[in-house]
């Protein structure tokens, strides 16, 4: 029986790069859009029937921080993670695949018991990622370069993965870059999606939210446009195939 599409599952208020965004996820897994759809969670909650309508969930970044305190945020980020628990909780009973991505991860980290802080961030740009040696042995990071680049942006990470995680990918700076709970939630700290390009025109959009220095704006674009990020795409290859609709070609 022929699986059903994949979900992206947008957090971001910008409404422009969320478009970017999504545009990035479907052509890096070579996915239509009848094969990847998309869900603005900033602007309405999850349909009520959306386990049964998708296979598998990929959440995007976000100007959000789990760590952001209680106290300044909105009703709309309190109502978004409360969602991502909500495909958290399917995942990780194997009844739905989930990926999450960058602010993804913090949410998901604190539902299941992990510390996310403010202590591990890591400046815009391309950083080396190393896969552990349980990420050699994953279905999906044991076909990675065991040492590779990918794009980050965020102020905050985790020194260890959440109890029950699977430590695949780390690096010094951030020790936590990616880690599995069971056999279908899978959540990287790094974002797989971008190519340095489309990275690029989403560090105008976010110029001025204090991942870099505005000034420096051209210095960092001209490092990430000389980046090669080959392995996170190929990650989200591996999971298309595995819990998509169909294998990509």
């Amino acid at each position: 029986m022929t699986r059903a599409p994949l979900l992206y599952v947008c957090v971001r208020p910008q409404q422009g790069a969320a478009a970017a965004e999504y545009e990035s996820f479907r052509q890096a897994m070579r996915l239509d859009e009848s094969q990847l759809a998309q869900h603005d969670l900033v602007r309405a909650p999850l349909p009520a029937d959306v386990f049964d309508r998708y296979s598998g969930f990929l959440v995007g970044g976000s100007p959000f921080n789990a760590t952001d305190p209680e106290s300044t945020k909105t009703d709309v980020q309190r109502r978004l993670e409360k969602d991502l628990t909500t495909i958290a909780e399917r995942a990780v009973t194997a009844t739905t695949a989930a990926l999450f991505t960058c602010y993804g991860i913090g949410v998901v980290t604190r539902y299941l018991g992990g510390e996310v802080s403010r202590a591990y961030p890591e400046d815009t740009g391309p950083t080396a990622v190393e896969v552990t040696r349980d990420g050699a042995a994953d279905p999906l990071f044991g076909e990675l370069a065991t040492r590779f680049s990918a794009l980050t942006a965020h102020k905050e990470g985790s020194a260890e993965p959440p109890p029950g995680g699977v430590l695949l990918a780390a690096n010094e700076g951030c020790p936590v870059q990616a880690y599995r709970v069971g056999e279908t939630l899978y959540a990287t700290q790094f974002h797989p999606e971008p190519t340095p390009r489309a990275f690029t025109q989403r560090m105008a959009v976010y110029r001025d939210d204090g991942y870099f220095a505005a000034h420096d704006y051209e210095r960092i674009a001209t490092q990430v446009l000389a980046a090669s990020v080959t392995e996170p795409v190929r990650l989200l290859r591996g999971f298309a195939r595995r819990f998509g609709p169909e294998t990509p070609h």
